[in-house]
């Protein structure tokens, strides 16, 4: 017998604004008394974003004892993200732009007052202060984490980022960090999403002085998990993957 789980908490909020941060990145604020309390303290968390399906109203979805759940029995169209900042009752989430995704399209034509909700936080990153390099690597929904932990690790700390994009224009700005260096790693239409950054880890010498972060397409991770942990044999707790 399954047995029934807390539901997470449910915060239902509108959007406050929308902007186009590149041409592949959204920027969408959301915002509400029911923020209150909601507290991300560790870099690279994440919340859910449960949006409307195109073409119906938004309702609240219902905990089932085990996930939420619609009226009519359907999942919610949701997607972690790591929020971007958070303050006071509001929150920025950036969101790649992609044609065909329920919550990508809905960032496009959200507006003020459209009712969505957020579930979390999940757990971010705890910095490992005694590792002497970091390596993070991501594809362009991994952005915002690695734009938080480029802040955050320390500046005495080598640091080398791997992030996969689709095109040119995916490019952003990232926070400077005296000792990081950043590659753009362009995807290749013809090999599976996640390719280059599955290539930039098995290129890259991991020792016991260096802590590896990625994040990705679920594909695309469990293959560098694998890597990681069965075929280079990396310690588990040198590893968020």
């Amino acid at each position: 017998m399954r047995r029934r789980r807390e539901p997470p908490p449910l915060r239902p909020v509108t959007v406050i604004e929308t902007q186009a941060r590149s041409a592949r990145m959204m920027r969408v604020v959301v915002g509400g008394p029911a923020l209150d309390g909601l507290t991300i303290t560790e870099p690279a968390a994440s919340v859910r974003l449960l949006v409307p399906w195109p073409g119906e109203p938004f309702a609240l979805p219902v905990w089932n004892g085990n996930e939420f759940l619609a009226a009519d029995g359907r999942r919610p169209a949701l997607r972690t993200f790591t929020p971007v900042h958070q303050v006071d009752d509001r929150l920025w989430i950036d969101i790649v732009r992609h044609p065909g995704g329920a919550v990508s399209g809905w960032a496009e034509t959200a507006t003020v007052g459209d009712p969505c909700a957020i579930s979390g936080p999940g757990r971010g990153e705890t910095i490992d202060h005694q590792a002497k390099r970091y390596v993070l690597v991501g594809d362009e929904t991994a952005i915002p984490a690695v734009e938080q932990l480029l802040a955050v690790i320390p500046a005495t700390t080598a640091v080398e980022v791997h992030l996969e994009i689709t095109e040119p224009a995916a490019r952003l700005a990232l926070p400077r960090h005296p000792r990081a260096t950043v590659d753009w790693h362009l995807a290749r239409p013809d090999r599976p999403p996640g390719t280059a950054m599955d290539d930039a880890v098995r290129a890259t010498d991991l020792d016991a002085d260096t802590r590896i972060w990625v994040a990705g397409e679920a594909a695309a991770v469990q293959a560098i998990r694998r890597h990681l942990f069965e075929q280079r044999g990396v310690a588990r707790s040198r590893a968020t993957v």
